[in-house]
This record gives structure tokens, C-alpha cells and sequence, in this order.
């Protein structure tokens, strides 16, 4: 009996250690298909001058759509929408041509404001002139309806019609951090937001209050990128409202206005309060914005591999694949916004996570989708025409994991999640993150609002939970201090400038681990069948809960 029982003792021993063997195997699968050479061959093609900035409606956008459809035949993954991998976007380029100065009577007398120098102005409408004509002007406080909040600045007033003028960030930003998430901007911050619930109260424009801090960007920022030439989705659906105009006006401008108003800086205080009552300034404006309309159609290319056991539940990777295409020349003479980081290594990421999925041994169980979306720097077209037109059920899609820039230097000891505290994909991340020896560092800047500027967030706002990261700065043998320069001049020098190029000498081993530690996030979310929920407080919970 004794020697029957050593027997089963050791048999079990042996299928224990088997099954411990067989667990670490298929944790480690996939992982070594990441490959640098790889990673720099795409980045390589994709930045290439030949691609011309990979602009929306350019000879850039053809060979990136080629390239891109034949790497995924190449490895031979399925199309994703039918037989082809491309989803048609269609998209319209506005061009607006605003006076020089925008008219403004007032009870304490007339005046103007400059074009380009106290306001900016653009539109998604498509006349080709659009006209205000003495319309009031309201001040709508930050211009939020949130009821999770008890927070309504339209509450008790009409703006049909009329001009509203609304603040930059959160109610409470830099006043009271006790309210909405303190610090950290939720979307209600965000200008896309002001301008849509602008829209659904009925405004006939809406004109934002820039400040600074609050927006984390200068006024010269909006002074560049408004006023021209900008892509938007082509939708006659007349279900969709629109502003007639949007725009910004400086910080010294709204204190003129406010002043001729007979109003003072104890107005905009008073707007921090879920007290405040939106108040009509006796103001009106007049300006003419000619608009010139050129339809087009960019494209998303999108591949799959089917699940083997849940193949109608989905995982969406995204990376967008454009950038600013041929624009002002730099200091070095230099006009082609290559886009190498920025996002082309975004893009030879998703390849890479392709590739990864292609070697295991086993198929995933839940369907894995890699979606290449168009013109994310024009405000997050493509994903957000995939949401609005999504080939696979929002209700069926268990999450998106996006990648908008890959580290091209050293390892990290850490990894950020942008937007923490909104969804269970975060602890799916910091499980990961620890079985390489890695910890989650917060945000840097979370009153930034990153996690409403890039393409995972057009799947949240239709309720699918989704993931964006970046990189830590805590190199190894190197610390924060040496990685935080490493981030800082890439800011200053090369984002969104001609001299963010394709580098021989980046080595990626940061890249590959970030990309492998949202490959084990997937893999492992593909193989359960649990769904991963959004967290108490976050905006985007009851959009899910809604649609399952």
C-alpha cells in the first residue's frame, strides 16, 4: 500500500511539474517573434522620404495602403472586412477664409477682435459661406453636462441659436480638486466635447476661453493648426448635429470681452461651482467665413486572425498609420514630416504584434483584430469612422489596445497608463508589467487629457474598454532623470517636426518589451472568457452597459 501510494505521489509530481512546464510555455509563446531588424525595416520603408509624410489624399497614403495590405497577405492574415482589407473612409478637406476681424457690439460700446490674433475659427460645415449676424453671445461656464457630477451649465437657459462662449478643462481645474477627478481632465475637459454638447443644446457657435495651463498647450498651438486647411468626416447625416463655426478666442481677448460686459475675472470663479448660471453677456458678434469643400476618400486596412473557440468576440489593436505629409519647411530646409516615431512606429508595431499572434502554437480563442487607421492627426478620423461604422459588433468587442508611439531606445523599469482608473484592461497591465520585473509609474501630466487624444478613445467613446501606455522613463542602469531629457528633446526637437526621422542607430529594446508586455495583455484577455468592465466614475460605463 505504502509503495502503491508513493506511486500516485510521484505520478501526480510528474503531471504537476508537466502542466508547470506546459503553463511557462504558453506564457512565453509568441514573445520571441518580436524582432528589432523587423521593427526597423518598417519604420525604415514607412518614414522613407518616397512616403512623402504619409498625408490623408497623397501618393503617401497610396504606398502606405499598398505596403501595409501586402505585409498582412505576406503573413498571411485574413482580411478584415469581407474579402478586402480596406474600409473606406470618406472624408472631406475644409478650408475656411474668416475676415480679418470679428465684429463685437456691446452695451459699453463697439469693437473688434483680430483674426489669427485674438480668435481662431473653423467648421465642419460645408456652405460656402457661414455668416454670424449679430448673435448673442452667452457665457456657458466650462459648458458641461455631466449628471454622474450634478453638474448642468445649460440648465435653465436657450442658447438656440446664439454664440456660446465656455472655459478650457474641467470644472474645478485649479480651484476646487474635489470635483469631477481633480487634477486629472475626464472628457468633459476636452474641447472635441465642448464643441459636441455646443452642438446638442443647439449653439449656433462655440468659441472656447484658451488658457494655457488648462488647455497644456499655448495659444500658438490652436493659432497654427486652425484657420486652415482640415480633414473631418464626410456625414450628411442629418441626425448629426454641428456648430455652424467653432473656435478659440486668447486670454486677452475674453478679458475684453468680459470687460465691455461689465464682468470681471469673479465670473469665471464663479463657474467652478455646480451653482453657476450660465449668463447672457449683452454681447453680439458678426464675422463671414468663406469655405471652400474638396471630398475625398482615405481608407483603414484592417486584417484578423479568427478565434478558434469565441470567434464572434473580438480584441481591436490600433496604430494609425498617417502623419502631416509635405508642410512648412524647418530651420534645416527640411519640408517632410516623415513621421518615423510618430507614428510609423506605431504602425511596424502592430506588424510586429501580427506576427506574434501568426506563431503561436495555438490560435487564440477570442478573434484578434489589427486595425491601420487614417488620419488620427487630423482628430482621430479613422478610429473614429470605425466606431461610428465598426465591421465587428461594439457589443462583441471585449477590448482595444492601441500603440501611438514605441520607445526606439532602452528598457524601462516602468510603464504608463494613460487615463488610469478607467477600465479592468489596467490591471491586465500591471499583471503583466510585474512578470517583467516592472512597475506602473502614474502620468506625468493627467490635466493633459492624453487619454482623449488618440485613437483607443473613439472605442471608449462607444463603451468598448481600451488601453493606451507609453513608455516609462525609468531606464535601466540610467534612471528617470537620464529618461525624461531622452523625452523632453524629443518633444522639443522632433515631435510633430520634418526631423522626427527614421534613426539606424535606435535599438528598440525598449520597444520590443513594451510590445511584447501588450501582447501577453491580449493573449491573455483572447484565451478567457471573461469581459474586462469599465471602473465606478468613469464617463464611458454607462455607454457599455447600455449596449451588452
Amino acid at each position: 500500500m505504502q509503495k502503491l501510494i508513493l506511486s500516485v505521489c510521484a505520478i501526480g509530481l510528474f503531471v504537476s511539474i508537466q502542466s508547470c512546464k506546459q503553463n511557462n510555455t504558453n506564457d512565453d509563446d509568441g514573445l520571441a517573434s518580436f524582432n528589432k531588424d523587423s521593427m526597423l525595416a518598417h519604420i525604415k520603408m514607412l518614414a522613407s522620404d518616397s512616403f512623402q509624410g504619409r498625408r490623408p489624399f497623397s501618393l503617401g497614403e497610396t504606398r502606405t495602403v499598398d505596403y501595409l495590405q501586402n505585409q498582412f497577405k505576406q503573413m498571411g492574415l485574413e482580411a478584415g472586412n469581407g474579402e478586402s482589407y480596406i474600409q473606406d473612409v470618406p472624408l472631406v478637406e475644409i478650408t475656411p477664409k474668416a475676415d480679418a476681424v470679428m465684429k463685437v457690439q456691446s452695451a459699453k460700446g463697439n469693437f473688434e477682435l483680430k483674426n489669427l490674433t485674438d480668435f481662431v475659427v473653423s467648421t465642419q460645415i460645408t456652405d460656402s459661406l457661414i455668416s454670424l449676424n449679430n448673435e448673442e453671445v452667452i457665457f456657458a461656464g466650462y459648458g458641461v453636462v455631466a449628471p454622474e457630477y450634478n453638474w448642468n451649465d445649460y440648465a435653465n437657459i436657450d442658447v438656440k441659436g446664439k454664440i456660446v462662449l465656455v472655459l478650457v478643462n474641467d470644472p474645478g481645474f485649479g480651484v476646487d480638486t474635489t470635483i469631477f477627478k481633480g487634477k486629472a481632465m475626464t472628457y468633459y475637459g476636452r474641447w472635441t466635447y465642448k464643441y459636441e454638447e455646443a452642438a446638442r443644446q443647439g449653439a449656433k457657435a462655440c468659441f472656447i476661453i484658451h488658457n494655457t495651463e488648462a488647455a497644456s498647450y499655448p495659444f500658438n498651438v490652436v493659432q497654427n493648426s486652425w484657420g486652415s486647411s482640415n480633414l473631418y468626416l464626410a456625414s450628411k447625416d442629418p441626425s448629426v448635429k454641428r456648430l455652424a463655426l467653432q473656435g478659440w478666442v486668447s486670454a486677452d481677448a475674453a478679458k475684453k470681452l468680459f470687460a465691455a460686459a461689465g464682468k470681471d475675472t469673479s465670473l469665471i470663479v464663479s463657474a467652478n461651482k455646480n451653482t453657476f448660471k450660465a449668463v447672457d453677456l449683452g454681447e453680439k458678434f458678426s464675422l463671414n467665413v468663406k469655405v471652400k469643400s474638396v471630398f475625398n476618400t482615405s481608407h483603414n486596412i484592417i486584417g484578423k486572425i479568427t478565434g478558434s473557440k469565441r470567434p464572434d468576440e473580438y480584441i481591436i489593436y490600433t496604430a494609425h498609420w498617417d502623419h502631416f505629409g509635405i508642410g512648412k519647411k524647418d530651420e534645416k530646409g527640411d519640408s517632410i514630416y516623415n513621421g518615423a516615431l510618430d507614428n510609423a512606429s506605431g504602425t511596424a508595431g502592430l506588424l510586429e504584434m501580427a506576427r506574434a499572434f501568426k506563431s503561436l502554437k495555438e490560435k487564440p480563442e477570442r478573434t484578434i483584430i489589427f486595425l491601420s487607421v487614417t488620419a488620427e492627426e487630423q482628430g482621430l478620423l479613422g478610429s473614429a469612422y470605425y466606431a461610428q461604422h465598426p465591421i465587428y459588433p461594439l457589443a462583441k468587442t471585449v477590448a482595444n489596445i492601441n500603440m501611438d508611439g514605441i520607445n526606439p531606445g532602452e528598457k524601462t523599469n516602468d510603464i504608463t497608463i494613460i487615463g488610469e482608473d478607467q477600465n479592468d484592461l489596467e490591471g491586465y497591465l500591471i499583471e503583466a508589467a510585474k512578470k517583467q520585473n516592472r512597475y506602473v509609474s502614474p502620468e506625468a501630466h493627467p490635466e493633459a487629457g492624453y487619454y482623449y487624444r488618440s485613437d483607443h478613445f473613439c472605442f471608449a467613446k462607444v463603451g468598448v474598454p481600451a488601453l493606451d501606455c507609453e513608455s516609462g522613463i525609468d531606464v535601466v542602469g540610467k534612471g528617470k532623470d537620464y529618461g525624461r531629457k531622452l523625452d523632453d528633446d524629443y518633444t522639443a526637437n522632433r515631435y510633430h517636426r520634418p526631423a522626427d526621422e527614421y534613426n539606424p542607430a535606435w535599438t528598440f529594446e525598449g520597444g520590443i518589451q513594451d510590445l511584447q508586455l501588450l501582447f501577453m495583455v491580449g493573449k491573455k484577455i483572447a484565451n478567457e472568457s471573461s469581459w474586462p468592465k469599465w471602473k465606478d466614475g468613469s464617463e464611458f460605463k454607462a455607454i457599455r452597459e447600455k449596449t451588452k
